[in-house]
């Protein structure tokens, strides 16, 4: 490309010899327009416009007819700041020429010393000077507005923690201008502390600089604005460095999650407390039961579990309205929780039924206690809209260990405890009896059976598929454990699971589960099938089981199925039990490309925080929000809002437990990507899966 230079030179005999040098070069690159003054140059820069890109270099001498000396410079300068400028002096000029180059001149040649291949040399320097500088202008120019523009906050800082950057949107969250901020402390600019302890955090975008690594901030980290305003933020920091691989800095993208935790705060408390009551619900019941047993186990006590059941409460519903009914279980609920201790949890399970924790009680007699309390203040009137209404009530009492060892049996035993007070009259309490006798010795033999079955094979897979609801395709499988009992006939996991963890089968079970699986999605590609996710339920128990990851990697190596056809389900509530460790071991199994799966979403009360931490990369929606999503506008609001959050988050969304029509029609309105369940297909056996796979499913 022509490069075009503008010769400012009254002497014709220096400016022939100049024209001369450039022609003569055979340099077809560089072209030369002459002329006398500096006026008429500034006349010729104007002739374009603002265009003045068509001259790429000016070579002038500063002692002209119409200009004397650095004024001639100055005068160039002005018009033209960002185009090189090269000066023509004699040596007693050259002290100007100096000056010259101070204010901004490329350099200066003497002119009874020029000869061609230095003035080349020093035009073709200079051009390609000023070209570059144009190229890293607008390449920061480029990076500036591509900063500005993104919705995250970006600052960065030197090695020793000065403010270097700060672009438009973290100037908006910490009140700092850019100007302001450049070369201030860190610590000045972004003031952060733990929400909780209201401590300054640690420093990430100084341990990134330390430990040359990225490093996210804890996940309660609050910014305190300039003007003393909080927002709760998360962030990524990370390590500058040079061409030579040092350290030079730190970058750090942090977001204002404010609306997001408080968005996660709502969800979290809808999810786990009942609409009209506001009292915990049976989700969050659950996870309480297993902290106190946990607990009661650890510390040598028992605990009590109470199942209480308003009699006759229909006839309420029937006479008075159910506008009146609601009142009526709201005011009901208040009077629970006055008769228990503050560390006790009263619970609607729905209906007209109640449970109640007693998280430590001393013995038997003290849940009886409880109870004689809750029967006298139900039974006084209850004001509700003008009316005095009366209500009784029915109450099942089990207690730990000796009624059960799982939430499961503990509700199951004090539910029946409370049709023991229905058959008793109503409006009285029972404990639970001599079933426990047939119940003992039920897991007993169950538990001796349990300890044949896998030599005996008596184990078996079942296969239920999971279906992408926009396209109708089958995107995996869920593998299904079932003991097929010689004399009980088949047996569902609800039945022996909690005996296998507690006697530590689940070990060996569970590694057989996981290599019948993976043996059998591999069986499945070798036969033609195309390539799809297999998903495995993985006990806590396992979990903690010293060498599970190679485990994995034997099993995987063994069958020759690929990491990424691997999906492991955890609960949420096992998150929470013991973070540091688990969130060690899953992203062990995160690194070997193996898929992570939090099933049951929405059982645990505190876990929602842990989504970022943990490298999950699936939810699935819990039966019960499914189940009751058409019928229960609280369960459809959280499906909805589990949904996007999944969506927001980049995370897989799996709806467990579809039966329906109208439930498979919401979900695929709210955009759910996949869902499972009976309504697709009930689990079968590995040779049914072969043929569905063949055919396209239709929904």
């Amino acid at each position: 490309m022509l490069k075009t230079i503008l010769l400012i030179q009254d002497d014709a005999l220096c400016a022939r010899a100049v024209q001369e040098v450039l022609l003569g070069s055979g340099d077809l690159t560089l072209g030369i327009e002459w002329v006398r003054g500096c006026s008429e140059g500034l006349e010729r820069l104007n002739r374009t416009g603002k265009q003045k890109s068509c001259i790429d270099a000016v070579l002038v001498d500063l002692f002209l007819p119409d200009s004397q000396g650095i004024e001639t410079f100055e005068r160039l300068y002005k018009e033209l700041p960002d185009t090189p400028i090269l000066v023509l002096c004699g040596p007693e000029e050259e002290h100007i020429a100096k000056l010259a180059v101070q204010l901004g001149a490329q350099d200066y040649l003497l002119k009874n010393r020029l000869d061609s291949d230095v003035l080349l040399k020093a035009l073709r320097t200079m051009i390609e000077r000023a070209a570059n500088a144009e190229a890293l202008f607008e390449e920061k120019e480029r990076a500036q507005v591509t900063l500005d523009s993104i919705g995250d906050a970006v600052i960065s800082i030197d090695a020793g923690g000065l403010v270097t950057y700060i672009n438009a949107v973290a100037e908006r969250l910490t009140g700092w201008s850019r100007k302001e901020a450049a070369g201030r402390r860190l610590a000045d600019v972004l003031r952060i502390i733990n929400v909780d302890t209201r401590e300054t955090a640690s420093d990430s975008m100084g341990l990134a600089i330390c430990e040359n690594r990225t490093v996210s901030l804890a996940p309660n980290s609050v910014l305190v604005r300039r003007d003393g305003a909080e927002a709760g933020i998360e962030d990524s920091s990370a390590p500058i460095h040079d061409r030579r691989g040092q350290v030079t800095g730190a970058v750090m993208v942090f977001r204002d999650v404010t609306a997001a935790r408080a968005l996660s705060l709502k969800m979290s408390h809808f999810a786990q407390h009942d609409g009209l009551t506001d009292l915990p619900n049976r989700i969050l019941l659950n996870d309480r039961l297993i902290q106190a047993m946990a607990m009661a186990q650890r510390h040598g006590k028992k605990l009590a579990v109470l199942y209480l059941d308003i009699d006759r409460f229909k006839h309420v519903n029937d006479t008075a309205g159910h506008t009146a009914g609601d009142r009526l279980l709201q005011s009901i609920s208040k009077r629970l929780l006055d008769c228990v201790r503050s560390s006790d949890t009263v619970t609607r399970q729905g209906g007209d039924e109640f449970v109640i924790l007693l998280s430590e009680v001393a013995h038997a007699q003290d849940a009886a206690v409880t109870a004689e309390k809750i029967l006298a203040t139900l039974s006084e009137p209850h004001s509700i809209d003008k009316l005095e209404l009366f209500v009784s009530a029915s109450i099942g009492i089990a207690t730990y260990p000796g009624d059960g060892t799982t939430g499961e049996s503990l509700l199951k035993n004090a539910d029946a405890a409370m049709y023991q007070a229905k058959d008793c009259g109503r409006n009285n309490y029972q404990f639970f009896k001599a079933e426990l006798n047939q119940h003992a010795g039920e897991r007993h033999r169950l538990e001796s059976d349990l300890r044949v079955a896998l030599e005996r094979r008596e184990f078996a897979l079942y296969y239920q598929p999971k279906v992408n609801l926009r396209t109708g395709a089958i995107t995996g499988v869920e593998a299904l454990l079932r003991w097929h009992h010689p004399t009980r006939h088949l047996i569902l996991p609800t039945r022996f699971i909690d005996i296998a963890e507690d006697s530590g089968l689940i070990v060996p079970i569970g590694k057989w589960v996981l290599r019948e699986g993976c043996r059998q999605a591999r069986a499945w590609q070798a036969a033609g099938v195309a390539p799809m996710t297999m998903a495995i339920n993985i006990s806590p128990v396992e979990l903690r089981a010293k060498n599970f990851v190679r485990g994995v990697c034997e099993i995987l190596a063994e069958t020759g199925l690929a990491s990424r056809y691997l999906e492991l389900e955890i609960t949420e509530t096992f998150l929470m039990q013991d973070p540091q460790s688990t969130g060690l071991v899953l992203q062990e199994l995160k690194d070997l490309g193996i898929r992570l799966a939090l099933d049951d979403f929405g059982t645990g009360y505190s876990s929602l925080s842990y989504l970022k931490r943990f490298p999950i990369d699936t939810l699935k929606i819990d039966h019960p929000f499914v189940r009751n999503l058409t019928t229960d506008a609280d369960d459809a609001s959280i499906v909805s809002a589990v949904v996007n959050m999944g969506r927001s988050l980049d995370m897989r969304v799996v709806a467990e437990g579809v039966e329906t029509h109208e439930q498979y029609t919401f979900l695929k309105k709210q955009h759910c990507p996949e869902a499972q369940g009976n309504y697709f297909g009930e689990p079968v056996i590995p040779e049914e899966v072969t043929e569905l796979l063949t055919q396209t499913m239709s929904v």
